[in-house]
């Protein structure tokens, strides 16, 4: 592929969050500018009420912040990008909404994790079977080693 046809190169953006985890998010996309593809303003933003990790687009529950910093003793500005309709938004929200959203995140991680080595284990017994039918067949030989 010609490279000055791939205007958007991939980037890695380090998220520190209020509990002091920090992530590596990428992005294969150019960095947004707050609008929406077709120029409109940009969606409306969760509301004191409205969970972060829900986005109000699509209703998906995989949003998640790709830069938060302090705004103020007891609030935390958010920027919020859902990967299912990729809505994207910037808010304040208190620092109960955020602790909160930081709680979803450790849930959203520890199934990441449980289906991680759920895969892990059984990709690892589908190799254990197919070496010992290669054992029993006599298709691995000392050489092979």
């Amino acid at each position: 592929m010609d490279r000055g046809e791939n205007t958007q190169e991939p980037y890695v953006k380090r998220v520190t969050l209020p509990s002091g985890k920090s992530i590596e998010v990428l992005y294969l996309a150019d960095q947004p500018t707050g609008a929406t593809e077709h120029g409109a303003a940009a969606p409306a933003l969760p509301s004191g009420d409205q969970p972060l990790h829900i986005c109000l687009e699509c209703s998906s529950n995989l949003v998640y912040p790709t830069d938060w910093q302090e705004a103020g003793p007891a609030h935390w500005e958010v920027d919020l990008r859902c990967p299912n309709c990729e809505w994207r938004g910037t808010g304040v929200f208190h620092q109960d909404v955020v602790e909160s959203f930081d709680d979803e995140l450790d849930r959203g991680i520890d199934v990441l994790l449980s289906d991680y080595r759920a895969l892990v284990a059984s990709n690892m017994e589908e190799e254990i079977d197919r070496f010992a039918k290669a054992l029993d067949a006599g298709a691995i030989l000392p050489a092979d080693f």
